[in-house]
């Protein structure tokens, strides 16, 4: 029986010892940081590593963590100068740099550095307007930092820095936000539009203006040219006229041979034939029963052919031109019927030799 009981007191002397050891030694893990209390009073800081307190003496506070840390704040409602209320999401890194006072200054440093970051964020922003707000992102997050910084060194923390996350401002301004950003990008497509519009028309004037001076030179060029073959061929058939020396009887066979072509036409009522014919009659006249000399330029005498082939010809044209004279007597003669004009005699020759 007594045997028995020093087995149990045995037994529960040793747990206590394996207790007393397990509460004697404490592992911090690396990045973090542990305070103990010896008798109710700060004694010391326990470092990465394996560290040994004094059970029941010593009381070991929880760990802390002296990474650096990322909290994300629930969005608040901020004022601006111009009395509007918009919603500001804030996201802040900061690191522990003593963990005494981290644990001794300050009861909940999460909650301190969020109220202090609402409370600076209210008044930085309270001094600014919406569109200053908006664009002027950068100079929040500073001067948050410089805020944060300096209050919270005292409690062993370091703010590294302060990210506006989100600036939501009311549904209403919202909507006349994207109204305006409308305006203004119909605008600007209206003045792209008008800008391109004008540069196509200047284009398409300079490229009418251009054609139209190529097209200017070109009949120019054109007319110059055919003035110059016009001219040349004048001068060919004037200096050939002169190489030939034509006699007044080559003059009478062209010119009735052009009389045809004065009575064509179906409007030609009234013909009035020049005096001239007469004597080109005269000359063709000569010309048959006349042995005519030879030009300078002819060099050999045609054969007689050629005469006669010349003699049919001319015989041809003075029957065309006696033709031509019965046409037009007949069209005269059915547009006057009653009486003839009285510039034309009834036996069809007067004093100038029209018929």
């Amino acid at each position: 029986m007594e045997t028995s009981a020093f087995l149990i007191a045995g037994l529960i002397v040793a747990l206590i010892a394996v207790f007393t050891v397990v509460r004697a030694v404490r592992i911090v893990p690396q990045a973090r940081a542990r305070n103990v209390e010896r008798l109710g009073r700060y004694h010391r800081t326990l470092t990465p590593g394996l560290s040994l307190v004094i059970p029941y003496i010593d009381r070991v506070h929880p760990v802390i963590d002296l990474r650096e840390q990322v909290v994300s704040f629930e969005p608040q409602p901020v004022i601006t100068e111009d009395n509007l209320v918009v919603e500001i999401d804030t996201v802040l890194y900061f690191q522990v740099t003593d963990p005494r006072a981290a644990f001794y200054e300050i009861a909940n440093f999460l909650q301190a550095v969020e109220q202090l970051t609402v409370t600076t964020l209210r008044n930085v922003v309270g001094s600014m307007d919406l569109e200053m707000t908006l664009t002027s992102r950068d100079t929040i997050n500073s001067q948050l930092r410089g805020v944060l910084d300096e209050a919270t060194g005292k409690w062993g923390l370091r703010v590294n820095r302060v990210e506006i996350k989100a600036i939501d401002p009311p549904q209403t301004i919202k909507d006349a936000m994207q109204k305006q950003m409308r305006a203004e990008r119909d605008k600007r497509a209206a003045v792209l539009g008008a800008e391109g519009q004008r540069q196509s028309q200047i284009l398409t004037a300079e490229g009418d203006k251009q054609a139209a001076v190529l097209r200017a030179e070109g009949n120019r060029t054109a007319a110059i040219l055919t003035a110059e073959g016009q001219s040349r061929a004048i001068d060919e058939v004037f200096q050939a006229v002169h190489r030939n020396d034509p006699d007044p009887k080559l003059l009478a066979y062209q010119y009735l041979q052009t009389l045809p072509q004065l009575a064509q036409g179906s409007g030609n009522n009234f013909w009035v034939i020049p005096s001239e014919i007469t004597s080109a009659l005269q000359g063709m006249s000569r010309a048959f029963t006349e042995v005519l000399p030879q030009s300078p330029a002819t060099r050999e005498k045609p054969s007689d052919d050629s005469a006669e082939r010349a003699a049919d010809d001319t015989a041809q044209a003075a029957e065309a031109a006696a033709a031509a004279l019965a046409d037009a007597a007949k069209a005269d003669h059915r547009a006057t019927p009653d009486a003839l004009p009285s510039h034309v005699p009834a036996d069809g020759q007067g004093d100038n030799g029209r018929t």
